[in-house]
């Protein structure tokens, strides 16, 4: 199973609510470039404070100063990984020029594991823009100290170990199942406890409602910093923090990334396309933007065209795989 997850790490690395009444092109010079839209619709399908509202976010941080985007309407609608707001946003913003949707890694899973009739399948991609890895972190005053507590704990009993995260059927719940299941025991077990959002998951954490916690380490970055949490390991092939252990330096031979990325609603036209796609060119070649990767500790993946849609097709077979392994689908 481990060496499976390794594989798939490799492939994973090559492979508004309302109409807007302005127009949603606006094809003119901005401060650094092409102002791309007049105003962009940016639909999250997570809870405000997770993974994805923060890379919607930082997308406005970087785009709307550099001319990219005249401005920009969100709207949050959480909740199973995305197999919620995903069908909103297909039937709300279909073949709306100005509509763009971030998703990742999360929705495959999700939609996977709730048997979603809408997938992401269902969507336009546009880019994939980043890969962050996963941190596994407990309360500062918890009695777990190392990434080996932990695992003593999960080998003794899954059951007993109540670790909050995610969707289920995400990244953080199949990053659980994948540990229990190298101790020995069946990933079923497992007493994960799924949040809507980031916000939610941290409270719960800190107050001590879960044992432990799994999220993107962004989303964990400033409680790690104030040493309100502690990191016990992360999920990549490389640290992210210099004081915290990847899991395979600790021995536990896993590796998963967490992808996030644009997709555009079904029935948009070929220029509409082509916007999008020179949008997500143009801001990733920004410096502002690359300067925002180091900060947020997220990684470089950007990829868009037909490599980006085979990469889709490729993630969501493995993904499947992997979840029915360890007995999630």
């Amino acid at each position: 199973m481990n060496s499976h997850l390794v594989r798939r790490r490799q492939l994973l690395a090559g492979a508004a609510a309302l109409p807007l009444a302005a127009a949603p092109f606006a094809h003119q010079a901005g401060a650094q470039g092409t102002q791309r839209y007049a105003a962009l619709s940016m639909f999250i399908p997570a809870a405000p404070g997770g993974g994805w509202d923060g890379l919607g976010r930082a997308i406005e941080q970087v785009a709307r100063p550099a001319g990219l985007v005249g401005s920009i309407q969100f709207e949050n609608v959480g909740g199973a990984g995305g197999a919620v707001g995903l069908p909103r946003f297909v039937a709300q913003r279909r073949g709306r020029p100005e509509a763009l949707m971030v998703a990742g890694a999360v929705m495959v899973g999700a939609t996977l594991t709730n048997k979603s009739p809408v997938t992401i399948k269902d969507v336009t991609p546009v880019a994939r823009l980043t890969d962050e890895s996963s941190a596994i972190v407990v309360p500062a005053n918890s009695d777990i100290q190392d990434v080996k507590g932990l695992m003593d704990a999960l080998k003794a009993g899954p059951g007993a170990v109540s670790v909050g995260g995610g969707s289920a059927g995400g990244i953080d719940h199949i990053l659980l199942g994948l540990l229990i299941k190298s101790v020995g025991r069946n990933a079923r077990e497992a007493s994960y406890v799924a949040f809507a959002g980031g916000g939610p998951a941290q409270a719960a954490i800190l107050g001590g409602q879960v044992k432990a916690g799994i999220s993107g380490y962004s989303e964990f970055a400033e409680q790690i910093k104030s040493g309100r949490m502690r990191a016990l390991a992360t999920s990549g092939e490389t640290r992210i923090d210099p004081n915290v252990p990847t899991l395979k330096e600790s021995g536990i031979d896993i590796v998963v990334g967490n992808w996030r990325g644009l997709f555009a609603p079904p029935g948009i036209n070929a220029e509409a396309r082509a916007n999008h796609a020179r949008f997500a060119a143009e801001l990733h070649a920004l410096p502002a933007w690359k300067e925002l990767l180091q900060t947020r500790g997220w990684e470089d993946a950007y990829m868009e065209g037909p490599a980006f849609e085979e990469f889709l097709r490729r993630d969501s077979e493995a993904t499947l795989t992997v979840l029915k392994e360890i007995g999630l689908a």
